[in-house]
């Protein structure tokens, strides 16, 4: 049961219910058990899962009264896979389900060909991996099912961080396509789940703009990269990883782009430098970088560093150039990235004109009421 209230924003289509909202637990309840809300007159607010460890002590899955039981989430499932059969298009690696968007609240399945990769964030959805596993199964027809339980934030939820096959088995490098572009993907080390799915029609969307001599800053494994060379540009492509950038030599040889794809190993930001003090000049820079901004306290450094990528993009450019800079730190909003890269702009001496406004592919709906689920920024400006 809820304080007084505090239920103005799950009416409002929120799922989460703080700590701090609870003002009694009614019975007794174990971590990852299902549960009902009630606001503080006792009117049911809706079920979801509990963990007493969490700050976000209940994710609510429905309003309504009802068992969360194999009937109900073959029911998510073939509703998650029907929106997708509908929003998603040439490509064989695509966001299934994406959590509270999707009303499964710490769950996020992506689909690499024939092979589902889960990831069960809560104490409740990890309780029924193996439950969840069998019906990804039978609703996509995919042929095994590998968890990624290895992020950080299972801590917070009393979850250890652990991999492994939940179903059938495989080679754990994946070979998928997207829009006419290769790429392998190893679902057991690489990033999040194995790729960066939420920028993939970002990608081959700039891919039609961008063209001479293009800087691909936090290249990762090249995903950017191909899609503009597989487009005619003269990539270069710089990550700090070892490993990110031998798959990115391995990508540029699976698309047939040897030649105009240059791969650097460095530290983005110390490239960025460099290229600025040897005068180096593109015809498009691209800034897809992780997170700088994890949380509201890491805000003003974080953005430290957007300012300075972007100040030192903008000094790269050809006039007449293009930039594509990207937030995936959901503290930022869009005119927070605005604003930064007006500041850079203004300190580099360029003008700039925006062209374009972009967001997370369509495979990671947003929900309104829940708007942690848009975190994907990107702006599409051109430089004089």
């Amino acid at each position: 049961m809820l304080h007084p209230g505090r239920d103005a924003r799950l009416r409002a289509g929120h799922l989460w219910v703080y700590r701090a909202e609870i003002a009694r637990v009614l019975g007794e309840a174990e971590d990852g058990d299902a549960v009902t809300v009630q606001d503080s007159a006792g009117r049911h607010l809706g079920t979801g899962f509990f963990n007493a460890r969490s700050l976000i002590t209940v994710r609510l899955l429905t309003t309504a009264d009802r068992d969360l039981n194999e009937t109900f989430f073959r029911e998510r499932l073939e509703r998650a896979a029907a929106l997708r059969r509908q929003v998603v298009a040439d490509t064989t690696a695509y966001r299934l389900v994406f959590g509270e968007s999707d009303l499964l609240p710490g769950l996020v399945v992506d689909r690499y060909g024939a092979t589902l990769v889960v990831q069960t964030l809560t104490a409740g959805m990890d309780r029924r991996k193996n439950l969840l596993a069998r019906l990804l199964m039978e609703v996509t027809g995919a042929g095994s099912v590998y968890a990624r339980n290895d992020p950080a934030i299972r801590r917070l939820e009393g979850l250890p961080r652990e991999t492994g096959w939940l179903a059938g088995g495989g080679p754990i490098e994946v070979a998928v396509e997207e829009s006419g572009a290769a790429f392998i993907v190893d679902i057991a080390r690489g990033q999040k789940t194995g790729f960066f799915l939420d920028q993939r029609e970002n990608r081959v969307h700039a891919a039609g703009i961008v063209q001479g001599e293009v800087l691909d800053a936090f290249a990762y494994t090249g995903a950017w990269a191909m899609h503009a060379a597989r487009r005619g540009a003269d990539v270069t492509a710089v990550d700090i990883s070892d490993a990110a950038a031998a798959m990115i030599a391995r990508h540029a040889a699976l698309n047939g782009v040897e030649g105009r794809c240059r791969v650097v190993t460095a530290n983005a930001f110390d490239e960025l430098r460099r290229l600025d003090r040897s005068r180096a000049r593109f015809d498009a820079v691209i800034l897809d970088p992780p997170a700088f901004v994890k949380t509201r306290a890491a805000l003003e450094k974080g953005l430290a560093g957007y300012k300075e990528i972007n100040l030192r993009a903008l000094k790269l450019l050809r006039p007449g150039g293009w930039l594509v800079t990207c937030s995936c730190s959901y503290h930022v909003s869009e005119a927070v990235l605005e604003a930064t890269v007006r500041d850079a702009a203004r300190d580099a001496g360029r003008w700039v004109r925006l062209v374009e406004r972009r967001s997370q592919a369509r495979d990671h709906p947003v929900s309104l009421g829940v708007p942690e689920t848009r975190y994907l920024k990107c702006l599409i400006l051109e430089v004089e």
